[in-house]
């Protein structure tokens, strides 16, 4: 609620009048050329000027492509200074003629191009350097693998494909003022190929089509996604550091393995480095030492060293304060924002636990909002399974010859017949969804699509509304509630209807009482069956396993929500993505809500913070699922890496509220483990309580709706809650648990023992996930 009345730091009135001085820069960043950066520069232009903003062309290359030469609309254009080159027209800024024109905007194209050898300045970023600080604004475009630093990892994930003869240092989306990605899935990309809306002239000579394969789109896709992503995150680093918030935020992973110098070191390591790359995180290993290092020491200090340089990670050595290592532990994964800490499985026995105290339970005790992660010690059981190995595919894919089963016939002709779904996803409300998804509906309608409108929620916004165009609109079902008249999609008379394509806005909403389903999505799942295809629009804090990542972040339980498989059979999903402070802008103006509600909700979910947070999250989320889809292309190509064979998952649960966060954590793990996953519950006592049923039947659903398997054990005796557990977990061949972390106080666990503590003890040949209490921000 205060963030606009605290004072401003003497760095931060410097930085304000730099800024009131120069020019704005915004970027808009494509993964590939063809993503429609051009288009969206022109198109952003025209918006400027009908608010009354100065706009003009420094330069464009529009490549005579029809929709993007259309954008140009009334824009003045300031001619470019032609030159030939290897008999070859290149175009270079005429920077004197817009100093000249001084214009309040200008719109220049390719910021990597290289000027003529005479020219005053050797590069174009170089001229719109100088133009800002002539208080001359400037948009611009460029792709992921134009920036310097990313061009070697692109051309080394596309096999050699990206050639670009000039690029921008890796810093300039951090000089920028806002940072635009147009996010569009490889589909988009390669139909605009086929339909002659990129022209392939002007891609980097070796490129070609080979550059435009699937799998190279969807890897450069998921770069600039993870790019931008890691962008955000140093924003809102600072933005947090100034707030004076501890602690993750919530929107990302940092882990931290703590290692001795000790042969299990590079295990633990090779782990931690698994389940960085495989969360998207970054990696930091730490060693608390002795000044005095013995000679084996030394070397397992160089191979750590080593080790951790090879993976990409960060490694420091502190010195050991005597009995206080699990305060270090603490304290350091505090100060560096971590999620969650790798270390490896105790030997202790329980009495040893007792008298000398163990690291693991201190830790346990003192962390919040950090999980603790042990690696099992398999080496004696089955042999090390650390490194990646590919899953082994179902045998009745492997053979092409094999005759399909009758059910397994209908159930290929169902999946024909099916429509197709399209999702844009974005931060929050009001950066575009809408708007974007009608736009598009608008441009197949031109192409000969029947599209028609099923449910839209323009909540008032004009411009939202000048996109309905001539799109036809499905009437809304009227439903009597408790004497009121309510409205709601007709699906019914969608299906009757029969169009090939229906927009449906809001695939979160819940529907009203009397409905056929509860959800909007599953009115979608019908209309899908129907064989018809269709385009919704959601938020990223409405997808069910990102629930407590949200609320950690904002302190809003979202109630609405939507299961994850609903995006997962989706054809596309695509983000619509805008700064924070470009959503704030609209907020004020009053584009987003009534002018009534525009300070309380600048003051709340609005908050600069909550913004840059669910930014991020939107970007790793998105990132994600391109990986996940790339690796049914090319398993290696995928940037978070495959996993280990056969990962079973196992959810321990109890009555308690954490229980459905245990779920949601244990459903985003097996998913990106490709791993079968049970939640179990084991009642210890005759008869549940109302109360506890309803817990029981929540967590059940919960489970069910994610796509894991509930079961229900039982035991006569408390004392045998862990045993039957045990058991289970022995039975199901589990390879990684996931527990929540203990309610008891450390002299409860003395005299009644702590079934968290039995378990570590008795599954020390499998993976334990603790999972840390959840402290709102």
């Amino acid at each position: 609620m205060g963030e606009q009345f605290k004072r401003k730091s003497p760095e931060e009135i410097l930085q304000s009048i730099y800024q009131m001085q120069r020019g704005r820069l915004k970027i808009i960043l494509g993964a590939v050329s063809g993503t429609g950066k051009t288009y969206h520069m022109l198109m952003e232009g025209n918006n400027l000027k009908k608010n009354g903003i100065d706009v003009v062309i420094g330069m464009i290359s529009a490549s005579e492509r029809p929709k993007t030469t259309e954008q140009i609309g009334c824009l003045d254009i300031i001619p470019s200074i032609k030159w030939i080159e290897n008999g070859k027209e290149k175009y270079d800024l005429d920077v004197d003629a817009i100093i000249a024109r001084n214009p309040e905007v200008v719109l220049v194209d390719v910021l990597t191009h290289r000027n003529r050898p005479e020219a005053p300045r050797p590069t174009r970023f170089d001229d719109i350097q100088y133009l800002l600080k002539k208080k001359i604004s400037v948009i611009t475009t460029v792709n992921i693998y134009e920036l310097e630093g990313i061009r070697g990892i692109a051309d080394k994930l596309t096999g050699g494909k990206v050639k670009v003869g000039c690029t921008v240092p890796e810093d300039t989306l951090a000089l920028a003022d806002e940072v635009k990605l147009l996010d569009v899935p490889p589909e988009v990309i390669l139909n605009r190929l086929q339909e002659g809306e990129i022209d392939l002239q002007h891609e980097e000579k070796g490129k070609g089509v080979n550059l435009l394969h699937p799998s190279n789109l969807a890897v450069l896709r998921e770069l600039a996604l993870r790019f931008l992503a890691g962008e955000v995150n140093d924003t809102l680093d600072d933005y947090r550091e100034k707030q004076g918030m501890i602690g993750p935020s919530g929107a990302s992973e940092r882990i931290l393995v703590t290692v001795q110098y000790h042969w299990n070191g590079s295990i633990l390591i090779r782990r931690g480095q698994q389940i960085a790359k495989r969360l998207g995180g970054d990696l930091l290993v730490v060693c608390f030492a002795n000044k005095e290092l013995s000679k084996n020491e030394l070397t397992f200090k160089r191979s750590i060293m080593k080790l951790v340089e090879k993976v990409g990670g960060e490694f420091e050595e502190l010195p050991l304060e005597q009995d206080e290592v699990a305060d270090q532990i603490v304290q350091y994964a505090t100060k560096h924002k971590v999620t969650r800490i790798v270390m490896g499985q105790s030997k202790q026995t329980r009495w040893e636990e007792i008298v000398y105290g163990s690291i693991i339970n201190k830790i346990l005790r003192k962390t919040k909002n950090i999980d603790v992660f042990m690696v099992a010690d398999r080496a004696e059981k089955d042999g090390e399974r650390v490194l990646p190995a590919k899953q082994k595919k179902n045998e009745k894919e492997m053979d092409p010859y094999r005759r399909l089963t009758p059910q397994e016939l209908v159930n290929e002709m169902n999946k024909l017949k099916r429509g197709a779904l399209k999702v844009y996803i974005g931060a929050a409300p009001g950066v575009g969804k809408t708007y974007t998804m009608l736009r598009e509906a608008n441009e197949l309608k031109k192409k000969g699509i029947d599209i028609v409108i099923g449910l839209l929620e323009t909540h008032g916004r004009k411009e939202t509304i000048e996109q309905i165009g001539n799109l036809d609109i499905i009437p809304r079902k009227i439903i009597s509630y408790k004497g009121t008249k309510l409205e709601e999609m007709d699906t019914e008379a969608i299906i009757r209807r029969n169009p090939e394509v229906v927009l449906v806005d809001e695939l979160a909403h819940t529907n009203v009482p009397g409905s056929k389903y509860h959800k909007r999505y599953s009115d979608v799942e019908d209309i899908l069956v129907a064989g018809i295809s269709v385009i919704s629009t959601m938020n990223i804090q409405h997808l069910e396993s990102l629930n407590d990542s949200v609320e950690q972040i904002t302190g809003v339980r979202v109630r609405e929500t939507v299961p994850d498989h609903i995006l997962r059979i989706a054809e596309e999903i695509e983000l619509i993505d805008i700064s924070p402070k470009a959503l704030r802008e609209r907020m004020r103006e009053g584009r987003i809500y009534a002018s009534v509600k525009v300070e309380q909700a600048l003051n709340n979910f609005f908050k600069t913070g909550n913004l840059i947070a669910l930014r991020e999250l939107a970007l790793r989320e998105v990132a994600d699922d391109v990986d996940e889809r790339l690796e049914a292309w090319e398993r290696k190509r995928a940037l978070r890496g495959p996993w280990r064979q056969e990962e079973v998952i196992f959810v321990c649960t109890n009555l308690r509220p954490d229980s459905e966060r245990l779920i949601r954590r244990g459903f985003r793990i097996a998913y990106r483990l490709k791993a079968t996953w049970y939640v179990s519950y084991v009642k210890d006592h005759h008869s549940l309580n109302e109360e506890e049923e309803q817990v029981l039947n929540k967590i059940r659903k919960l489970t069910e709706r994610l796509g894991g398997i509930f079961e229900m054990y039982e035991t006569k005796n408390r004392r045998n809650v862990f045993k039957k557990l045990v058991s289970e977990m022995n039975e199901k061949k589990a390879t990684q648990v996931i527990i929540g972390q203990s309610a008891r106080t450390r002299f409860e666990e003395i005299l009644k023992g702590s079934v968290i503590q039995r378990l570590l003890r008795e599954v020390r040949h499998m993976d334990v996930l603790v999972v840390a209490d959840q402290q709102k921000q």
